[in-house]
C-alpha cells in the first residue's frame, strides 16, 4: 500500500494533536486532513473522547496511515457522551472544565517522551478552550473550521457585530456573499431564540480566533473564492479541503475509498441491490445522522419517492423507522424498487454509476462529497449551516435544486418532493445540473493536488510550525 506521497517539504518527526469536536461530522473531516499531513511526513494523532473511543466503528483500518495515532480525553461524561448530560450547555460547560484538565495531562504524556511531544494543536473551532491550553504550553494552536467558509463568514460578521441579529432588513447583503432571504441563512441567525445554547457554541468559536496562530476552513478557493477573499481581509484563514477520502481526489493515498469513522454499524446489504441497477437510475437519500423528521414528515417523503417512479436507496436509522407505518414500508420494498438501510458506507452510493441524484439534508460533508463525486443534489435543509449550503447547491454553483417548505408547517409535501427529483432526474436540467457538478469534481482534485490551491495553503500550515517549532 502506498502510503505516502513526499515532496520537497518534508516534515519528518513533527506531531500534531488533532482534536475533533466529538460528533460524527467533525471527526472525519479532521481524520482526512491528518491523512493528507501524513503524505509530507507529519505524525497525527486523533484526540477523540473517552466515549467515542467506545461506541466507534472503525471502517478499513488497514487503510490508515502508520503515522495516524489516536488517543483519549475525557468530556466529563465518559459513558454516555452527549446523550448523558443535561443540556447542550450543560455539555460545553463540563467539556471544557474536564476537557481542559484531561487534554493538559495528555500534552504532558508526550512533552515528557522524547520522540513525540507536541509541536502543534489542531482543534475544532467548535472547542475554542483548547487554544487557551495549547498557549498555556506555548504550543502552536490551529483554529479548524469544517463548516463551508461562506458559513464561517456569515457567523464571523455576526459575532463582530458586521450583522446584526435579529435580522430586521433582507435581502442581507455582506460582501463576497449572494444576496440572501432569511431563509438561506444558517439557522442560528435566522432565529437565534429558537436555539440559544446552539448560537452561543458557534458564536463562541470567534471568542478568542484572534490569538490563534492560524485558521483552516475545509473547503477550497475556486469553490467559494469571493467568501475567501472577502474573509481574508477581517480574519486572515487558509482552505485545505475538501476533506474527502483521497481516491476520488488526487489518489495521494491508495485504497483511501471511505471515512474510517463512524458512531453507526455500517450495513453492506445495498451493494448488490444497487449492482442491479441502470446506471443514473437510483436515488440517494439520507438526512445525516442528527436530523429527526417527523411521522408526517416521512410520510410525505416515502410517497414523493414512491410517486416518481425511479429506484431509490434510503437510509433511515432503526429508531426513525418506526414513525413509518408498517404499510408504507412493505410498499417501499414491492418490486425491489425502493430499498431501506441503517448506515451504510455512502461515498461508495455516491461513487456507483447506478446514483442519479442526492436526495440530502446538505449537511456540509455530503454536500462536499456530492461535488467531489459529480452527483446532483434535489437540497432539503433542516437547521445549523444546511439552508446556506443549499443556497449556494442551488444558486452560485448550480448543481441541485431547492425544495420548497409547505407554508408554516415546516413539512415539504410529497408532491414538491416528486417534482424536484423528478427535475434533477430529467434530461434536459438534469444534465447541466450533472454537467456543472463534473466541473467542481475537477475543480476540487486540482485544489488537492500538488502545487494546487490546497495544497499550497498545507504546505503554508507545514512552514509555520517547521519555523516555530
Amino acid at each position: 500500500m502506498k502510503e505516502e506521497r513526499r515532496n520537497s517539504k518534508v516534515m519528518s518527526q513533527k506531531h500534531i494533536l488533532m482534536i475533533p469536536y466529538p460528533s460524527q461530522g467533525h471527526l472525519n473531516p479532521m481524520l482526512q486532513f491528518s491523512k493528507r499531513l501524513s503524505t509530507k511526513g507529519v505524525t497525527s494523532t486523533l484526540v477523540i473522547t473517552k466515549f467515542i473511543s467506545k461506541s466507534m466503528h472503525l471502517h478499513q483500518l488497514s487503510s490508515l496511515p502508520r503515522s495516524i495515532k489516536f488517543d483519549t480525553i475525557s468530556d466529563g461524561y465518559d459513558q454516555g457522551g452527549f446523550s448523558q448530560a443535561e443540556s447542550i450547555s450543560s455539555y460545553v460547560s463540563t467539556m471544557k472544565t474536564i476537557g481542559s484538565k484531561s487534554l493538559k495531562e495528555l500534552i504532558k504524556k508526550y512533552n515528557e517522551s522524547s520522540r513525540h511531544p507536541v509541536d502543534c494543536i489542531v482543534y475544532d473551532g467548535l472547542l475554542a478552550w483548547v487554544l487557551d491550553v495549547a498557549k498555556e504550553f506555548g504550543i502552536i494552536g490551529v483554529t479548524f473550521f469544517t463548516h463551508m467558509c461562506a458559513v464561517d463568514y456569515t457567523f464571523y460578521c455576526v459575532h463582530n457585530g458586521i450583522l446584526k441579529v435579529p435580522v430586521s432588513e433582507v435581502p442581507i447583503n455582506i460582501e463576497g456573499l449572494p444576496l440572501l432571504e432569511l431563509k438561506d441563512t444558517p439557522s442560528f441567525v435566522c432565529n437565534s431564540a429558537v436555539y440559544p445554547a446552539y448560537f452561543d457554541m458557534v458564536m463562541n468559536q470567534f471568542s478568542n480566533v484572534d490569538k490563534a496562530d492560524l485558521l483552516l476552513v475545509n473547503s477550497f478557493y475556486k469553490l467559494e473564492h469571493q467568501v475567501v477573499d472577502s474573509m481574508s481581509k477581517l480574519c486572515p484563514m487558509l482552505t485545505i479541503g475538501p476533506t474527502v477520502p483521497y481516491s476520488y481526489l488526487d489518489k495521494a493515498i491508495l485504497n483511501d475509498t471511505e471515512n474510517n469513522l463512524n458512531l453507526f454499524q455500517l450495513e453492506l446489504i445495498h451493494s448488490n441491490w444497487l449492482n442491479q441497477k441502470a446506471p443514473r437510475s437510483v436515488i440517494y437519500v439520507s438526512f445525516g445522522s442528527m436530523v429527526s423528521f417527523t411521522s408526517e414528515q416521512m410520510e410525505e417523503l416515502a410517497f414523493g419517492l414512491i410517486a416518481t417512479g425511479f429506484n431509490f436507496l434510503w437510509v433511515i436509522t432503526y429508531l426513525e423507522r418506526e414513525k413509518l407505518q408498517k404499510e408504507i414500508f412493505d410498499e417501499i420494498h414491492k418490486d425491489g424498487k425502493g430499498l431501506i438501510v441503517n448506515w451504510i458506507p455512502q461515498l461508495g452510493v455516491l461513487s456507483s454509476n447506478a446514483i442519479g441524484c442526492f436526495l440530502t439534508h446538505c449537511g456540509w460533508n455530503s454536500t462536499i462529497e456530492a461535488l467531489c463525486l459529480g452527483v446532483p443534489m434535489v437540497a432539503m435543509p433542516q437547521w445549523t449551516d444546511q439552508p446556506m449550503n443549499a443556497k449556494f447547491v442551488e444558486d452560485v454553483w448550480k448543481v441541485g435544486v431547492r425544495v420548497k417548505v409547505d407554508g408554516d408547517n415546516g413539512v415539504v409535501r410529497r408532491e414538491e418532493i416528486e417534482r424536484c427529483i423528478r427535475k434533477v432526474m430529467g434530461n434536459d436540467v438534469g444534465k447541466e445540473l450533472r454537467k456543472n457538478a463534473e466541473k467542481w469534481r475537477e475543480l476540487a482534485v486540482e485544489a488537492v493536488s500538488e502545487g494546487g490551491t490546497s495544497d499550497n495553503n498545507i504546505n503554508e500550515f507545514m512552514n509555520l510550525i517547521e519555523m516555530r517549532s
